[in-house]
């Protein structure tokens, strides 16, 4: 003896308010309130016994109306329970190579519109063995340049503090040093190519061979405007003589380096590159009497721009990566420059192979 139902729900309307807010540097997802009304649920029982059926089934239809109404917000919010130990496991930092790390708790309740919403986060950058601290403060990015492409779904704003914050690190990771011994033209490390820059020096070391021991004094400052990335470089250079297997150092230059950068998406990371607009060099102190720095000076710049540009830029062009959610790729993505800060706007995707 076989029976068929039919089962029929009518007017279901179920209300869900759910609060999201910061909680100590994570999201906290919690239902407020969540209710559920059937007006009707109308069970009808074919073929066999159905007449009996049916008559239990009319008997107890208003428990099974409350029983619905009772078990679909206690589904609901065991999911959401779900969801809100999800975001509760979202990493609070992104490691960037070996030295650094992307600090990406949240700093503030999202906000949202009747299309959007909004997540700030810390952004700065800090030391692998430190707890998320850093000389330069968050700050919120406000900007009147804004994403208007139909495709754009996404924008990410970040201030030139998240740069500096970098620069900070690993100007402290001693990662803005570096013995040059090697470079294009080989005969400016030896005293013969310096024979017409500085005479003395040739004279007191004949054919001898050198090396620049170049170092940056300070973090690197990052200033971005309208018109693109700045930053202003300190940095020293000891001029060393090697005689007979001695390092002897003849001479320090302090050099005041104007670079320009740009910047560039490479799949999720931030990417960019710089070039020197402006070299001037000082003479910090000298074991070889004066020096004709205006000659010097072309030799550093030359130096700089052919040798440590093309190694920052090496690493720089790999760039770090950008706070997206595990699996979203952009796509089209484009840059845009405003006072302090930049703009990314960009279409994303879903690929589960896609790695932050």
């Amino acid at each position: 003896m076989r029976c068929s139902s039919q089962l029929e729900v009518k007017d279901m309307e179920v209300g869900l308010t759910l609060d999201l807010k910061d909680l100590g540097g994570t999201l906290k997802l919690s239902v407020q309130e969540c209710g559920c009304y059937v007006e009707a649920i109308s069970i009808k029982i074919d073929g066999g016994s159905s007449w009996l059926y049916q008559g239990v089934v009319g008997a107890f239809q208003g428990k099974i109306v409350s029983a619905v109404e009772e078990a679909i917000p206690q589904k609901i919010t065991e999911e959401i329970l779900k969801l809100d130990a999800l975001l509760q496991d979202l990493p609070k930092k992104i490691p960037v190579g070996d030295v650094a790390s992307l600090n990406v708790t949240f700093v503030s309740d999202p906000v949202l519109s009747s299309s959007s919403i909004d997540f700030e986060v810390n952004g700065l950058f800090t030391a692998e063995d430190q707890i998320f601290a850093s000389k330069y403060p968050h700050r919120p990015q406000t900007t009147s340049v804004t994403c208007s492409g139909a495709n754009e779904m996404i924008k990410i704003s970040l201030h030139e503090n998240v740069l500096n914050s970098a620069s900070l690190v690993y100007f402290n990771a001693d990662y803005m040093h570096w013995l040059v011994d090697k470079i294009p033209d080989q005969a400016l490390l030896n005293t013969a190519g310096w024979k017409y820059i500085v005479p003395q020096l040739y004279k007191l070391y004949p054919n001898d061979d050198m090396d620049l021991n170049i170092s940056v004094t300070a973090p690197p400052l990052v200033k971005i405007t309208k018109q693109g990335i700045g930053a202003t470089i300190y940095t020293d250079v000891i001029i060393n003589v090697l005689d007979t297997g001695e390092v002897i150092p003849v001479a320090c230059i302090s050099l005041v380096i104007n670079a320009s950068g740009s910047a560039h998406i490479l799949r999720n990371n931030l990417a960019g590159s710089i070039r020197v607009e402006h070299l001037s060099a000082f003479l910090k102190w000298s074991n070889i009497g004066n020096l004709h720095m205006l000659l010097v000076q072309t030799v550093m710049s030359t130096v700089i721009k052919t040798v440590v540009v093309p190694y920052v830029n090496l690493h720089l062009m790999s760039g770090f990566p950008l706070p997206l959610p595990h699996g979203f790729a952009l796509g089209n993505a484009r840059i845009r420059y405003a006072d302090s800060g930049i703009l990314i706007c960009s279409n994303v995707s879903y690929k589960t192979s896609v790695l932050i």
